[in-house]
């Protein structure tokens, strides 16, 4: 039998098969279809000059160091907004300043990308601290409240070692509670305020960086909040300012130091953010009317608009960035 010669028997075999693999075929790509998610529905494009509050805000003041609840208008953190997806999930986060402003920010996202949590915070902050483990355990996550003062040396090697305890280990790190209080003239800043700032912005970074160090694992990240005016030093911030070139420096230079070990350092520059350093005193009143104004997106950040940036150097996504100062301006320059 030549090959253009086939038995009708087996050509019918052959069809048959044929058909067969192609019905097959068709049946698994509509389960694979019907198996497959839908489609997010488009999200509408926003306006970043109208999609949160803009200046005037109403003259407001309160004692340091604030909570976010006395806030006109009350900053967004993400509390409805951030959607996780899973990005953490199983890490260990340590978020120093955790009960609100950027901390909370980063608290929330956190928990909602699979990660266990622990905030640190003052005593007086205990009622925005309280919202933010409600939110952190919402998502079925270890919330764990390490309230203290980082100013003691002592505390922060506690803070660390609690930390390591209660959520089983460590590998994120944020260094980022602040301390910013406004003094129209150097002859203001007394010694006190000086030694406050520099022990909460830089000492307490220092402590406990160190004693994260030996509970870190390759693959752990810290990352620290700096700041615009690290770089960019308005007249009326000297303290804080200096401290926060100090933190630049300091995540650059340990970034280099502990690369060979696996571990990367990031740092964070906010620009103007509505948080509660502002009305504490981190503000003249006066200023605080008109707080990022003069931005070119002409209002302040949100501690929400920098969730993503905290949970994108937490990420093995970033894998590759290590010494970097990630800056939220608003569009005034950058690092």
């Amino acid at each position: 039998m030549s090959n253009n010669e086939i038995n009708p028997s087996r050509r019918l075999v052959l069809g048959g098969l044929s058909t067969g693999v192609a019905v097959a075929a068709l049946a698994g790509t509509a389960r694979a279809q019907s198996a497959a998610p839908a489609a997010a529905a488009p999200q509408p494009l926003q306006d970043p000059t109208t999609k949160y509050p803009q200046p005037p805000f109403p003259r407001q003041s309160q004692e340091w160091p604030g909570l976010t609840s006395r806030m006109e208008p009350r900053p967004d953190h993400g509390e409805e907004s951030y959607k996780g997806s899973g990005r953490l999930a199983g890490r260990k986060a340590l978020i120093t300043g955790g009960d609100s402003g950027i901390g909370r920010a980063a608290a929330i996202a956190y928990a909602r990308e699979g990660a266990d949590v622990a905030i640190g915070y003052l005593e007086q902050e205990e009622p925005d601290a309280q919202e933010v483990l409600e939110l952190i355990r919402a998502e079925g996550r270890k919330a764990v409240a390490l309230p203290g003062d980082i100013r003691d040396e002592a505390f922060c090697q506690q803070l660390v070692a609690d930390a390591v305890e209660q959520l089983g280990g460590l590998d994120i790190l944020v260094n980022n509670a602040a301390r910013q209080q406004s003094a129209a003239s150097l002859a203001d800043i007394s010694t006190q305020q000086l030694d406050d700032t520099l022990k909460t912005n830089v000492y307490a970074m220092f402590w406990i960086t160190k004693a994260a160090l030996s509970h870190l694992q390759p693959g752990s990240t810290i990352i620290n909040t700096t700041s615009v005016v690290a770089y960019s030093p308005p007249e009326n911030l000297l303290d804080y300012s200096a401290t926060k070139a100090a933190i630049e420096n300091f995540t650059k230079g340990l970034a280099k130091q502990v690369a060979s070990k696996g571990i990367r350092v990031n740092g964070v520059a906010p620009g103007p953010f509505w948080t509660p350093l502002q009305p504490s005193g981190g503000q003249p009143t006066d200023a605080l009317v008109e707080f990022g104004s003069d931005t070119p997106l002409g209002r302040p950040g949100q501690p929400a608009e920098l969730a993503g940036v905290y949970v994108l150097l937490a990420s093995p996504e970033s894998s590759y960035s290590t010494g970097q100062i990630f800056g939220a301006t608003g569009g005034n320059g950058g690092p």
